[in-house]
């Protein structure tokens, strides 16, 4: 176990259109494009042993010196009392050997339930092999009423920095979260982006709602308290800050290695400034990336509007995103999103995700192109995870990342002050 620049809406800036061509011209080559082969086409491999002809995709040589490499992801897959096992069933839906995995449960839940969750993980022969997940053993409260969530997250940002040296974006996940692609899918697509970009979903224009909330001034009992409590809200209210602009959007985000250390360990003291404005704001996690990136002259202009999450909302939204089901499937993957949120447990929209999207059987992680057993068990023995083999899922995200490229759109999902 682990113990402000803005762009301007009249020009894009030169850094933007340079990025945008290098992003489209990328996505957009025939390299990139998501091809189909019969079982017999002929692909070059590491290990000399067939792949399952079960899915017809196409395989990528790491020997190809045309092809980019494949990043690795940092994920923290967080949970609360009880959610042992969703956050097995997610940790094997987002699976991946080139990955690094982070499994946290909070301080609600027992000692018991992740000691469990421990033993489950070691239980898995390719990560007990692999060694590439850990849990973490001395918990943190994580109130999503509160600012200890945000603390959580960035405790867990930091424990990849300390104990994985090799790895690109990080990721946050919830036990609600279920991905929408494989990890073959979604490492070849990001393998063909800037390792600077930050997927962050964002904006500055308030609501009168959102304004509330961030003037409102609260204490976390998840800092000094031992057992769960209430959240403790002052009377007053304070005025919303002038040296600064605040942002709010999504909690889920996908950042740069970059950034993350920029945060954490550098000598830029405005991550630490708004860390204690955060402090004392309800659900700060919705804020202090947002407000970080956006008011940072060397980060603003790396930050890409969407977090490749679908999330549905009730009309007027409400504080979370509404409850998904089987009547959104179809929904979900005509977004082109990576991930989709909130999912009920054991649902049987998962069930479908598995079969028809993930290929995934129950119990088992996702087989990709590091897999090179037999049809009962793919991943029973394995390959060169630099091996990715794409599937669908691919060309859904790859179309909704061109779109978003598109018609120099890429400029006004840089940081907007509005």
């Amino acid at each position: 176990m682990f113990p402000g620049l803005s762009a301007s809406a009249g020009s894009a800036p030169k850094e933007s259109r340079s990025l945008y061509c290098l992003i489209t011209a990328a996505l957009l080559s025939p390299l990139f494009l998501i091809l189909t082969f019969s079982g017999s086409s002929s692909v070059r491999f590491l290990v000399s042993r067939p792949v399952s002809s079960a899915p017809k995709l196409l395989l990528f040589d790491p020997n190809d010196p045309s092809l980019p490499p494949p990043p690795a992801l940092a994920y923290l897959i967080s949970g609360s009392n009880g959610d042992v096992s969703r956050l097995l069933r997610l940790l094997s839906a987002v699976y991946h050997p080139k990955n690094h995995y982070l499994l946290h449960l909070d301080l609600t839940a027992s000692r018991e339930q992740r000691e469990q969750l421990a033993l489950a993980v070691q239980g898995v022969p390719i990560y007990r092999a692999a060694r590439n997940v850990d849990v973490i053993g001395k918990a943190d409260f994580a109130y999503p009423r509160g600012s200890s969530a945000l603390a959580a997250t960035l405790h867990g940002a930091s424990l990849f920095l300390r104990f994985a040296p090799k790895w690109d974006w990080f990721i946050n996940l919830s036990a609600e979260d279920y991905p929408l692609v494989t990890q073959d899918d979604l490492l070849h697509i990001l393998a063909f982006l800037p390792r600077n970009l930050n997927l962050v979903q964002h904006t500055s224009n308030l609501t009168a709602r959102e304004s509330r909330r961030v003037r409102l001034v609260t204490v976390d009992p998840g800092f000094y308290l031992s057992a769960r409590s209430d959240m403790f809200y002052a009377t007053q209210k304070r005025e919303l800050p002038n040296l600064y602009k605040l942002f709010t959007g999504s909690t889920s985000v996908i950042l740069s290695r970059k950034f993350v250390e920029f945060c954490i360990l550098g000598v830029e003291n405005l991550p630490r400034i708004l860390l204690m404005y955060f402090a004392n704001t309800p659900s700060s996690d919705r804020n202090y990336f947002h407000t970080v990136l956006c008011n940072s002259p060397d980060f603003n202009n790396t930050t890409i509007n969407h977090n490749m999450h679908f999330a549905s909302w009730d009309d007027p939204p409400k504080q979370n995103p509404r409850i998904l089901g089987l009547k959104d499937l179809n929904a979900m993957l005509e977004s082109g999103a990576a991930f989709g949120t909130r999912f009920p447990e054991n649902d049987p929209v998962l069930d479908r995700i598995d079969q028809e999207v993930l290929n995934r059987s129950q119990g088992r992680v996702v087989p990709g192109g590091w897999c090179l057993g037999g049809e009962d068990d793919q991943c029973a023995q394995w390959g060169d995870p630099n091996v990715l083999r794409p599937g669908p899922g691919a060309k859904r995200l790859a179309k909704s990342i061109v779109e978003l490229f598109s018609n120099g759109t890429l400029m006004y999902n840089h940081c907007i002050f509005q």
